[in-house]
Parts: C-alpha cells; structure tokens; sequence
C-alpha cells in the first residue's frame, strides 16, 4: 500500500503509540530505523506493519505488511528530527515476571525516569550478560523511542520484566537471592554475588525507595573526586562489571 496522507488511519496509529498509555493498552511499539528493526525480528519479536519512505530499499524482505509511505508522511511519524527511512510496529514481549527467576545478575530499576538511563542500562546489562532486567511500573517504559535508541538493539537480547519491584524483590530474596543497591550511604565493600544477584538502581534524583532499600545490602561506588554522586547508568555499569567479574 501507499501512503500519502497524514490523515491515513495507519499513520493515526503510529503515532498514537508515541504514548505509553498506548502502547501499554494495545501491546505494540514502535521501532525506527532498519539496524534496531533487524535485531528485532532476529530475535523472534513479531512484526506487523513496516512504513518504507519512497525510493529507500530495505536490506531484507519482512514478513508483514510493507507500506510505501512519502518522506511527509513518515515525517508526521516520526519522533526525531530527522526520520530514518524505515518504520515499524512490533508486538511487545511478554513482560509478566516469572515464577522462578534465572540464575546469574539480574539488574532491577526503581523509579528510574530518565529514558536515556533506562535504554543505557539495559544496554549495559546485556552486554555484561546479566539474566535481566526487571523494571518497576513507574520506571519510564523501556519500549519508548528514545529508549529504545539509547538500548541500540539490546531491549531484544536479554529478558525484561515489568512489575511490582518490592514484590519481586520479596519473592527473590525468599528464594534465597543477594540483593544489592546503589545507595551513597551504603557501604564501600561488594559482598560476594551469590548464585543469583539482583543489583537495584534506583531514581536519579531520590535514589532506592525505603520499602526497596529495607530489603537490600546498601553498597556505593568510592569516588575520589569532588562530585557528590555519579549518573544512574554509569553506577549501573561500574557495579555490574564487579558483580559479573566476580560471579566468572
């Protein structure tokens, strides 16, 4: 099909997703650009509607319905500035916790709001081959677009939950997981990871709320300059590369 209007009913929906409300309530997303959308279907995520601009050629043949659209038309569709030429709506995976979680590095958000955080942690954490990553319900969703551009394909490798954070950690703990949290009056010693660590990070500004942090060994980063505290993801990466390194 071609696209020329902005009014077209599939143009609506695209760009009704850009609310999470949306997304949450219909179990869609969508990507930009071909390189994510790659990692995407590679990884098993279900396609079904691509918006192609005029004159772009797609490296691959997709199995789902492929729209030529004008460049107006994916402009209109678009979130950045400068659209890239591909565009596509994708199932969300389950993101319903499971019963019993894996073994290994499992890093958990708390009220974290900064999508670029969000998509970098994630990004961290498969790179550093964590199990997962659970996300509290009002962390920012890990399935809006600039989240998904600072995960660069990562929202796709490794397992995400969404769900009650304390409850989660409850049932993790009971289960007989160490859990850990970023906390700058917690102490300067990693404990030693157990079979199944869970590193919390919590909001940038607040930090982990008292119900997370009367469940977890509190634990900060020595620093030996003038600054009073580090970003979000960076802590993230600098205490699970000693998480992971230890559990090697």
């Amino acid at each position: 099909m071609r696209i020329t209007s902005r009014s077209n009913e599939h143009v609506k929906q695209v760009r009704a997703l850009e609310r999470a409300r949306e997304r949450r309530e219909t179990g869609l997303h969508v990507i930009e650009g071909e390189k994510i959308l790659e990692e995407a279907v590679e990884n098993g995520m279900e396609l079904r509607e691509v918006f192609v601009v005029e004159g772009n050629a797609i490296r691959k043949p997709y199995d789902a319905c492929v729209h030529q659209v004008t460049e107006s038309v994916m402009q209109a569709m678009s979130d950045l500035v400068t659209p890239p030429g591909v565009l596509a709506v994708v199932k969300t995976p389950d993101l319903t916790p499971p019963e019993v979680y894996p073994k290994g590095v499992i890093v958990a958000l708390d009220r974290l709001q900064d999508p670029g955080n969000v998509g970098t942690i994630i990004r961290t954490a498969d790179a550093m081959g964590a199990a997962g990553v659970l996300i509290s319900k009002d962390t920012t969703d890990p399935f809006g677009g600039k989240t998904l551009r600072a995960a660069m394909g990562s929202t796709y490798h490794l397992p995400l939950w969404v769900g009650d954070v304390v409850e989660e950690l409850r049932k993790l703990k009971a289960a007989g997981a160490l859990l850990v949290a970023g906390d700058l009056e917690g102490e300067e010693t990693l404990p030693p990871p157990a079979e199944q660590t869970v590193l919390v990070i919590g909001n940038e500004g607040a930090g982990i709320s008292k119900s997370v942090a009367a469940l977890c060994k509190g634990i900060r980063i020595p620093m030996k300059g003038r600054a009073e505290s580090l970003n979000a993801s960076v802590a993230a990466g600098i205490l699970l590369y000693e998480f992971t390194k230890r559990m090697d």
